[in-house]
């Protein structure tokens, strides 16, 4: 008999979590008018609000941290970080931020002017925000396959050639900045890109002479899934195709909460001195000198360790498998999920799950707030209120994908919480015809909304 699958590290530490009742989250669901990032963390029974800096660290990474270089400048945690990073991903240029979102914020600020056309795969909330804030566009070029959630499609996440082309030729290259492409696309759920699409968006960039750069927030798990996908790289390390993939880009940016294994960090990986001198600009006044950038020391040798275990094959198939657990456990009951399923969470489709809900009543929000109620599970809505409204209209903007994402914190829970989530799910399911009314906004910011909004029930 073929042995079971098991896990890669046993638990050493353990956090004990209160079991709320549903009367207590329906008045602390009240009190956070609605907003489940307005929670507290000891309301949430099982948090999957994000994967971001939510894992749990390995006893090496802990080590790190004892031997840290707090040194304002030129810190020996710093020349280890760098050489890391230089290692996984062959960029000459490192500058470390606080987190992805800082990364995003340094880098726009040398790239992206007023007027700008910013192509890309979906592009995540924080990097949409950082370049419509500076009055640019992002225009989404992912292949049509990614938005209906039944097709499978071994890399949903890829770039459309043919959408992107048409961006090239409609605009100058004067106002084209750069090309950002997300591995994997969170947007579109989780969904990996191949290598075989890099390759020739890296190739019509040339053509055009655009600079690709990547959100690389998540490119382990994208490694991951080229070597099991892509036959050509089944043979191949998770470093060496990493390695490949960001052969073919100009930079990067990295929220290291993701595939850095660590609770606080990011940077900017760049091959261009030019705009690594530009960048150390802002970073120093965002951020702080070059060699810390918002990281403690110790932070920097726990991202270092983090990334070298990220990148290895027997702690990406814990974590993948794990997301696919719950996917199959959601399909057995029949719960409509984006196919296949994500590297880092499972989307619930909401347009299939509570069609019932006018979609101007933000259908993937009411189903992440009866989640929460009825089983203590915190995820978040990847739809309409995320979306945001057109900064020139201010009219709401409807995605095609009105999804509810449950992003599993890495190395944290066990299968037993996944099987309570997709109990809790079908249950909702079951009922979900009962499903007449949404939530109406009654404040909420200018950008980036989701976070602060305030809502009621209809």
């Amino acid at each position: 008999m073929k042995l079971p699958y098991a896990e890669p590290y046993k638990i050493k530490v353990v956090e004990p979590l209160y079991r709320s009742t549903q009367t207590e989250r329906e008045q602390w669901i009240k009190e956070a008018h609605y907003n489940l990032f307005n929670l507290k963390s000891s309301q949430v029974f099982i948090d999957c609000l994000t994967d971001s800096g939510t894992g749990a660290m390995s006893d090496r990474q802990w080590a790190e941290m004892m031997v840290g270089d707090e040194s304002y400048a030129g810190s020996r945690s710093f020349d280890k970080l760098k050489e890391t990073v230089r290692r996984i991903t062959g960029y000459e240029y490192f500058l470390p931020t606080h987190q992805g979102r800082a990364a995003e914020n340094v880098l726009f600020s040398v790239l992206v002017k007023e007027g700008d056309i910013v192509p890309g795969n979906s592009h995540f909330d924080t990097t949409k925000g950082h370049i419509e804030f500076r009055k640019a566009s992002a225009v989404d070029c992912t292949i049509d396959e990614a938005f209906d959630t039944a097709v499978y499609h071994p890399f949903k996440g890829n770039v459309d050639l043919e959408k992107l082309e048409k961006v090239f030729k409609k605009y100058p290259k004067e106002k084209i900045p750069f090309i950002v492409v997300t591995v994997t696309c969170n947007t579109a759920g989780g969904q990996p890109v191949s290598m075989e699409n890099i390759k020739a968006t890296s190739a019509l960039c040339k053509q055009y002479g655009i600079p690709l750069y990547f959100d690389a927030a998540r490119f382990a798990e994208n490694a991951y899934f080229i070597k099991k996908r892509e036959e050509a790289y089944a043979d191949k390390t998770i470093k060496e195709i990493a390695l490949e993939m960001f052969s073919y880009g100009d930079g990067m940016t990295m929220s290291a909460k993701k595939d850095g294994l660590v609770n606080m960090g990011g940077f900017i990986a760049l091959n261009s001195h030019d705009i690594f001198k530009k960048a150390s600009v802002f970073n120093i006044m965002f951020e702080g000198f070059i060699t810390y950038g918002g990281m403690n020391g110790r932070d920097m040798g726990a991202l270092a360790v983090g990334l070298d275990e990220a990148t290895e094959f027997d702690y990406l198939e814990s974590r993948v498998e794990q997301v696919a657990y719950l996917g199959q456990r959601l399909e057995y009951f029949k719960v409509p999920v984006q196919h296949p399923y994500g590297g880092h969470a499972i989307f619930i489709d909401a347009n299939k799950f509570v069609p019932t809900i006018p979609k101007e009543e933000f259908r993937a929000w009411s189903l992440a707030m009866e989640l929460y109620i009825t089983s203590g599970i915190r995820g978040v809505e990847i739809g309409t209120i995320l979306a945001d409204r057109d900064p020139i209209t201010r009219k709401n903007r409807f995605p095609e994908l009105e999804l509810v994402r449950l992003a599993i914190p890495r190395r944290t829970y066990t299968n037993h919480h996944m099987d309570y989530i997709a109990v809790a799910l079908k249950n909702i399911f079951d009922t979900r015809t009962e499903a007449k009314h949404g939530y109406r906004i009654i404040e909420e910011a200018p950008i980036m909304r989701h976070f602060t909004v305030k809502m009621e029930k209809i």
